[in-house]
């Protein structure tokens, strides 16, 4: 009876896992086609509307842009009025593709974008920060592209020497968030413990300075949220107070037409900077 108990259990997990892959295969399709449906039945001003101003998002229908195409991304490139200087990738999914998301640090790198982190809830990438460092060199060599790469996760020297170069990518998960901003405080709280500051000290611009001092990329001017997850899961919380944030269904499978139209978005809203 045990035995059958157990495979019972393995069959049902097994169809909620094809339920869970089904249902994230369904989403973003029908995000696709029901935007292509848009883009083509409505005028262009109306196909898709962003936080702000209306926002023409029309771009190059391709499916596929090679990070060494440079004549494809140096056209696209000159279509944005603005470019983010530090985009996030947020991912909020439970299934992590590696070989997506090296594909879309490469589309920041050739695009121009300098700073470029990877965010998810479960600390997964960084752990595995290796293998995507390793797929993101392994697509490099196989496009040629030449735009060089620098990995900001390590020591301080390091780091340090990876902001003499650009572009910049560093893997992040949870304890850079809250638990770094508590050790800041920790921080403060000892420099007042040494008589070295006053509780009075402590304003915003000091425990900015703080946090700093441990995280020394610019906040990021973009972030994409890739799943259904309406939240930011605790992605820098200090840091994002004037980002914007667009959302996407996955990173699995995600097109170069895609992320592109993101980027669309993104220099044709108005950033009000908290006014």
């Amino acid at each position: 009876m045990s035995v059958l108990y157990a495979l019972t259990w393995r069959l049902l997990h097994l169809l909620l896992s094809v339920q869970r892959a089904l249902l994230a295969w369904l989403r973003l399709w029908h995000w696709r086609v029901w935007r292509a449906a848009g883009a083509f039945l409505l005028p262009p001003d109306l196909a898709y509307q962003e936080r702000g101003p209306l926002v023409d998002c029309k771009f190059p229908r391709r499916q596929c842009v090679r990070s060494s195409d440079c004549a494809y991304l140096q056209r696209d490139r000159a279509q944005l009025s603005k470019l983010p200087l530090h985009i996030g990738l947020l991912i909020s999914e439970e299934h992590e593709s590696y070989t997506d998301v090296a594909s879309l640090v490469l589309w920041c790198m050739a695009l121009g974008i300098s700073y470029v982190s990877v965010y998810d809830p479960q600390g997964i990438f960084k752990q595995n920060s290796s293998r995507l460092l390793d797929e993101v060199l392994k697509q490099q060599k196989e496009e040629r592209s030449p735009y060089p790469l620098i990995y900001a996760n390590g020591s301080a020297d390091r780091t340090d020497k990876a902001f003499l170069q650009l572009p910049v990518l560093k893997v992040l998960s949870p304890e850079d968030g809250k638990p770094n901003m508590v050790k800041a405080a920790q921080n403060f709280c000892q420099l007042v413990a040494d008589r070295q500051k006053t509780p009075a000290d402590l304003d915003v611009d000091a425990f900015d300075h703080l946090l700093r001092s441990t995280q020394n990329f610019p906040d990021p001017d973009l972030i994409l949220k890739f799943g259904s997850t309406n939240s930011t899961l605790g992605f820098l919380p200090w840091h994002i107070r004037l980002s914007e944030m667009i959302s996407l269904p996955s990173h699995v499978n995600i097109q170069y037409e895609d992320f592109f139209h993101a980027l669309r978005c993104y220099a044709g809203c108005e950033q009000r900077l908290g006014k």
